[in-house]
């Protein structure tokens, strides 16, 4: 790290913030558009004046709920409202939940220039490649030495342990203090890739920091996380024991468990073949990199699978959360093209199930031990996975390394916020300088002083269905929900428009809102309820619009009055055939 991004902060007077208004061109502001009381969809704002600089860019995955959406993303419309303060975009790591979101952002601002490690820069030029975005993006690498410099930012890094390379904290010196921003890590004394830089954090702590934004998601964790060393020791051991193919499933971004899968088979005598496509790109980068180092002359290719004898083959694919879609799951149900389960094949779970996933992991597992397979999960007796978080012993490390004045948790769930925060308590931080936010909400710096404003920046979940980051999908995933809570009901109108006049009384057909041969008292009621209205309505000069507006005001309120529910309403207004040839030729054209 260049000693000038470590410069002191000015010492000023103490001023102890009262009031809660602040001042956009003095006043240093910190908030998050994504990340707060959530896992995922990372994306943290700093802005002092005319200035804006953002870390992460991420997405989260959708649940069962959100049918037919890809991802979610945060809003960007105070970004795109202020895009012309936008001077960088810095990634910390490489994982989707912080560069996920990269392609969305660039189709709704111009950003300067993107500032990733190496591993992550390379995962960035590969997602834009794909997108056919990568000529207009300017993406600088950097490491723990490297600095970013604006007119009111000063911003440095340094080096953190995690379940992928190339992971780094990142130091922001501001005009009213200094903030620490510690991106995912966790601190393990025996690391597979490249160790903390605890020298260097502990400097940080001693100069002084103002506030401190760490990791939560482990925060209800109790002591330190194992250490990957021993999972690729068990790993290895199991390996050596199997006599069978050796199946082994595992999060593509998990690129340190990755590469042990790999040197385990090697050692072991095994050919290897990747399925999944995220995993096929990391395990790409990372030999392209040198972050995987196992040679061309231990990978397969799916024809000569039935040629290479059991006990000297190893397959590592995705699937390991149960995903329908992915390489296991395929597997398990038999639908894979070249991999079907044979009797005395070992399958492994280098993970853990996300919360959530704990049942459809629990069908493939099923599956696969009906179909004859040895089903190896993550246990205390098996050591086959370890998170690449912070657990609360290591949580609290990093407090008393950084001794922050301040201090803000983010990456997690409202609960992991207020664990973590409890926990900065018990290291000495003042209960009343801890910040248990909610995307949105804006932090104050002033004079190495915070405080947290009344306003807000308003921000919401943006639902993505291929590659629409536009908000749309969001309207259309909330009709996909009130259809499935309440169905649709389609009002149909037959009008004379030469003279103003209903035809016959409107039709009314629902679908999924009410048993029809129960309820034809109702739909009888509710077609006089429109027809009233409409009549009402063409005693006037109106308009198709108007006509449909005034079915929906009139229909919507009696529905719910009746049934209690908001299916949605559909007009469809029908024109007389003559009426409608005099719409299509004007007289001047008859």
């Amino acid at each position: 790290m260049n000693p000038k991004t470590l410069t002191k902060v000015p010492r000023v007077p103490r001023n102890i913030v009262q009031d809660h208004s602040y001042n956009r061109t003095t006043d240093t502001l910190v908030y998050a558009l994504g990340g707060l009381g959530e896992v995922g969809k990372n994306m943290y704002c700093y802005e002092h004046d005319d200035e804006i600089i953002i870390i992460d860019s991420g997405v989260v995955f959708p649940d069962d709920e959100l049918l037919g959406v890809d991802y979610v993303i945060p809003d960007y419309t105070y970004l795109v409202k202020n895009q012309w303060k936008i001077k960088a975009l810095i990634i910390t790591h490489g994982h989707e939940d912080h560069i996920g979101g990269i392609p969305f952002l660039l189709m709704s601002v111009n950003i300067p220039a993107i500032y990733a490690p190496r591993f992550a820069a390379a995962q960035i030029r590969r997602k834009l490649e794909e997108k056919r975005m990568s000529r207009s993006v300017n993406i600088v690498e950097i490491d723990g030495n490297s600095s970013v410099k604006t007119n009111h930012f000063s911003v440095g890094f340094f080096d953190t342990t995690h379940s992928i390379p190339d992971s780094l904290g990142v130091l922001i010196n501001t005009p009213n203090g200094r903030i620490v921003h510690t991106g995912d890590f966790k601190f393990d004394l025996t690391p597979v890739g490249s160790n903390s830089d605890y020298q260097k954090m502990a400097y940080i702590g001693q100069i002084g920091v103002t506030l401190l934004m760490s990791d939560s998601t482990n925060s209800a964790v109790s002591g330190f996380s194992v250490s990957e060393k021993k999972v690729a020791q068990s790993i290895l051991d199991i390996a050596r024991k199997i006599s069978g193919r050796m199946i082994v499933a595992t999060f593509a971004s998990n690129v340190h468990r990755v590469q042990q899968i790999l040197e385990a088979a090697v050692q072991c005598g095994r050919k290897v073949i990747i399925f999944g496509r995220s995993m096929e790109n990391v395990v790409e980068i990372g030999r392209n990199l040198g972050t995987i180092r196992i040679g061309s002359e231990h990978f397969i290719t799916p024809d000569q699978i039935d040629s290479t004898p059991s006990n000297k083959l190893c397959i590592v694919c995705t699937g390991s959360q149960g995903e329908a879609l992915a390489a296991l799951s395929r597997i398990a149900n038999d639908t894979h093209r070249y991999i079907h389960i044979q009797p005395g094949d070992t399958v492994i779970f280098s993970s853990n199930p996300i919360p959530g996933n704990a049942m459809s992991v629990s069908q493939v597992v099923n599956k696969l031990t009906r179909k004859g397979a040895n089903v190896l999960e993550n246990s205390a007796l098996t050591s086959l996975h370890t998170t690449g978080h912070a657990s609360q012993e290591e949580q609290k490390l990093m407090l008393q390394l950084i001794k922050p004045k301040y201090f803000m948790p983010i990456h997690g769930e409202y609960k992991m916020l207020k664990l973590h925060a409890a926990t900065a308590v018990e290291t000495g931080v003042d209960p009343s300088h801890n910040f248990i936010c909610s995307n949105g909400d804006i932090v104050v710096l002033r004079n190495e002083e915070c405080f947290l404003a009344h306003s807000r920046i308003q921000t919401d979940d943006i639902y993505v269905d291929g590659n629409d980051a536009s908000g749309l999908s969001t309207a259309v995933l909330r009709d996909r929900k009130i259809l499935a809570d309440s169905g649709l009901v389609a009002v149909i109108v037959t009008i004379d428009s030469r003279y103003n006049k209903i035809l016959c009384r409107p039709n009314i057909v629902s679908r999924g809102f009410v048993y029809i041969k129960e309820s034809q008292t109702l739909l009888k009621e509710a077609e006089m309820v429109v027809y009233e209205a409409l009549k009402k309505k063409m005693m006037q000069k109106t308009t198709f619009g108007e006509l449909k507006n005034t079915v929906r005001s009139a229909l919507e309120p009696f529905l719910y009055q009746k049934t209690h529910r908001n299916p949605i309403v559909i007009p469809v207004i029908l024109n007389h055939k003559e009426a409608m040839a005099l719409r299509k030729y004007p007289p001047s054209q008859r």
